[in-house]
C-alpha cells in the first residue's frame, strides 16, 4: 500500500485569483440511463461541493441543500445542511488519510491520469487522478487526500462518477468561504448527529400512542365522541383509539408502524392488533365500540348457531383492517426481577416494526387507529405506536396514489373480546366466505392475508400445524400452513414463561404462525388473473374439536390490494 501525501505547498496548482467550476456526472453501467450531477467550485486551496442538478419544483418535506467545503491549507472539511437562511447545521472534520495502491497510468477523457485502488467495506474502488488541470478537486470528500483532480471514480466496476466539464469563472461567481469560523456555517454538530439529522428531517413521523395503558377495567366510561388527537379507551379498557388528521402521501413513500409494549402487570402472552377502522359505509366498527357491544354489527351465524359479529364485509359495512398482528411475551419488564437467566439479561420491552405501505390508500384526510391487547389484568400492558413514512424520491407527487386501492374483506380477530365479541371458532363446521367485486382496469391484485391459530393445550390449534385453504369462486387456489419454529430465539423476552421438567420453556414451543414476543407477517396471494366483476373468496381450516372447557380458534384477516389504471 502506498500512502499519498499532499504537498505542503498547494498554491502552485492554482492561482488565488482564479475560480474554476468542475461538473461531475454519476451513473451506473447497464442502468436506466439516469444520471446525477455534482458541481465542484475551486478557488485556490479551497473547494465547495454541491449538487449540480436543477432544484426539484415540489420537493418532499425535509429536503436540505447539502454543501461540503474543503480547506486544504487548514486540513479541514466542513459539511453543511441548509434548510433555510435561518436553519443551517454543520460539522467539521480533519482531512481523510487513506492508503491506496498505485496501479500505473491511463488516459481518461483526454487527461493523463494515475490510477489508484482502495478496498473499503468490501467495495473495490478505483480512482483516476490527473495533475494536468493543476487543481486539487474531488466531488467525493472522503477522497480529498488525492494529489490532483479526480477524473473518474468506479465502485465495484459499475458505479461511475466522471468529470464532465471544466469552466474558468471570471469574475468570481461568489467567494467560497466568507469566514473560517465553523459557527458561520450554522449550528455545529458532530458528524453522526448531522447524518442522523439529515435522515430524520426526511422522515414524516406521526406519534399515535405514548405508553397507553391497555388493561381490563370495567369501570371505564365508554366515550361517545372521538375528538382528534385524544387517546380513548373502549371494550372495558382493552382497546385504545385515536382519530388523527392525515396528509395523503405520494406512492413512493414507505410507511411503517413502530410498536413497543411491555407488561404493566399481566404475566401472559396475549394477542395484540394494531388496526384501522374504515368509515366509508353506513356502519363501522366504531359503532360497536361506542355501544360497548359488537352485537350492533352485521353478524355471521355458523351451523351450530354461534354468532360472529363484524367479521366480514357487507354492502353496508367494512371490517377492521389489520395493520400489525403482534403477540406480547410472558410478562416482559414487570416480572424481570422474579427470575434470572444464567447467561443473558431479560429485555425490558418488545419492539415491532412492520411495513404497511400497501395499506396507505386507506389513510384519508382523517384516520381512526386503534390498538388491542386481550387481557383481564388490572395493570395490563403499556403500548406505544408511531407511524413513520420514508421517501424514496425527492418529488412530492400524490397523483399515483389515487390509482391504488384496498378493499377489506374479513377479520376474525375479536378485538372486543373483553366486551363480548366471539372468538373465531367456527372453522370446525364452517368456512368463511365473502363476495367482492373486481373493478374494471384492475392490475396487480393481491390478497393480503394474516393468520394465526389458537388453543392453548397439547392438541389445540396453537400447537398443531393446520392448512389454511383459500378458494376463489369455489376452486382451491392456495393452501398455506402458518407455522413458527423459531420461538426459542425470543427467550429473553419471556421472564414469566412457564418452565418445564424437560428444560424447555413454554415460550420455546413452535406455534401456528406466531411466537410470544413477535409480529406475524402478512402472506400475499396473487389474484391478478381475476376478471372484472363479482367473485367469492372462501377460507377453510380444519379446526380442532373442543376438549372440556378448551377450544381452538383462528384469527384471520384479509384485504385485497390493487391498482386501477
Amino acid at each position: 500500500m502506498k500512502k499519498i501525501l499532499l504537498p505542503l505547498l498547494v498554491l502552485w496548482l492554482t492561482g488565488a485569483s482564479a475560480q474554476h467550476q468542475l461538473l461531475y456526472r454519476a451513473f451506473t453501467l447497464g442502468g436506466d440511463g439516469d444520471t446525477s450531477l455534482t458541481k465542484v467550485l475551486v478557488e485556490g486551496d479551497r473547494v465547495r461541493i454541491e449538487s449540480g442538478n436543477a432544484p426539484v419544483a415540489n420537493p418532499v418535506p425535509g429536503t436540505a441543500t447539502h454543501y461540503t467545503y474543503i480547506d486544504y491549507a487548514a486540513d479541514t472539511i466542513v459539511s453543511q445542511l441548509v434548510y433555510s437562511p435561518k436553519e443551517r447545521y454543520c460539522s467539521g472534520s480533519s482531512m481523510p488519510s487513506n492508503e491506496y495502491n498505485e496501479e500505473g497510468t491511463e488516459k481518461i477523457n483526454g487527461y493523463r491520469c494515475t490510477k489508484y485502488k482502495i478496498v473499503l467495506f468490501s467495495n473495490t474502488i478505483e480512482l483516476w487522478v490527473t495533475q494536468d488541470l493543476k487543481l486539487l478537486a474531488t466531488p467525493i470528500a472522503s477522497f480529498a487526500d488525492l494529489p490532483g483532480t479526480l477524473v473518474q471514480y468506479r465502485r465495484n466496476g459499475n458505479a461511475i462518477v466522471q468529470l464532465a466539464g471544466v469552466q474558468k469563472l471570471r469574475p468570481f461567481k461568489e467567494p467560497l468561504f466568507t469566514s473560517d469560523d465553523l459557527h458561520h456555517f450554522g449550528e455545529v454538530l458532530t458528524r453522526a448527529q448531522l447524518n442522523n439529522l439529515e435522515k430524520e428531517k426526511l422522515v414524516i413521523t406521526v406519534p399515535v400512542f405514548d405508553e397507553a395503558q391497555i388493561c381490563f377495567n370495567p369501570k371505564i366510561a365508554v366515550p361517545q365522541t372521538v375528538d382528534f388527537d385524544t387517546t380513548l379507551s373502549f371494550a372495558n379498557g382493552t382497546v385504545v383509539l385515536k382519530r388523527l388528521h392525515w396528509r395523503q402521501l405520494p406512492a413512493h413513500y414507505r410507511l411503517f408502524a413502530e410498536v413497543t409494549q411491555y407488561s404493566n402487570g399481566d404475566a401472559y402472552d396475549r394477542t395484540g392488533s394494531i388496526f384501522l377502522i374504515p368509515t366509508g359505509r353506513q356502519q363501522s366498527f366504531l359503532d360497536a365500540l361506542k355501544a360497548n357491544t359488537a352485537d350492533v354489527l352485521p353478524f355471521f351465524t355458523d351451523k351450530e348457531g354461534g354468532t360472529y359479529q363484524g367479521i366480514r364485509m357487507t354492502d353496508h359495512y367494512l371490517p377492521l383492517v389489520e395493520l400489525v398482528r403482534f403477540f406480547t411475551p410472558f410478562g416482559i419488564r414487570h416480572y424481570n426481577q422474579y427470575r434470572s437467566l444464567d447467561d443473558r439479561e431479560w429485555a425490558t420491552e418488545t419492539r415491532y416494526k412492520q411495513d404497511i405501505s400497501d395499506l396507505q390508500p386507506l389513510f384519508g384526510d382523517e384516520v381512526l387507529i386503534g390498538a388491542f391487547i386481550g387481557n383481564y389484568d388490572g395493570g395490563g400492558h403499556k403500548l406505544s405506536l408511531t407511524l413513520k413514512a420514508y421517501p424514496e424520491s425527492d418529488v412530492w407527487d400524490t397523483s399515483e396514489m389515487d390509482k391504488h386501492f384496498v378493499l377489506p374483506l374479513f377479520n376474525t380477530c375479536n378485538v372486543m373480546e373483553m366486551a363480548g365479541q366471539n372468538y373465531g371458532r367456527f372453522f370446525g363446521t364452517d368456512s368463511l366466505t365473502v363476495s367482492f367485486d373486481v373493478p374494471e382496469g384492475t392490475e396487480q391484485l393481491t390478497l393480503r392475508y394474516i393468520t394465526t391459530g389458537h388453543g392453548g393445550w397439547d392438541t389445540g390449534d396453537e400447537f398443531v400445524p393446520k392448512a389454511n385453504t383459500i378458494l376463489i369462486d369455489g376452486q382451491v387456489r392456495y393452501v398455506y400452513t402458518p407455522w413458527r419454529c423459531d420461538c426459542g430465539t425470543y427467550r429473553t423476552l419471556n421472564p414469566a414463561s412457564g418452565n418445564f421438567w424437560n428444560g424447555m420453556s413454554s415460550s420455546d414451543y413452535s406455534r401456528s404462525g406466531w411466537c410470544p414476543g413477535t409480529a406475524t407477517q402478512p402472506t400475499y396471494f396473487d389474484l391478478s388473473d381475476l376478471k372484472p366483476g363479482r367473485h367469492t373468496i372462501t377460507v377453510a381450516i380444519p379446526q380442532g374439536v373442543p376438549e372440556g372447557g378448551s377450544f381452538s380458534s383462528w384469527n384471520v384477516s384479509g384485504a385485497l390490494v390493487g391498482v386501477r389504471r
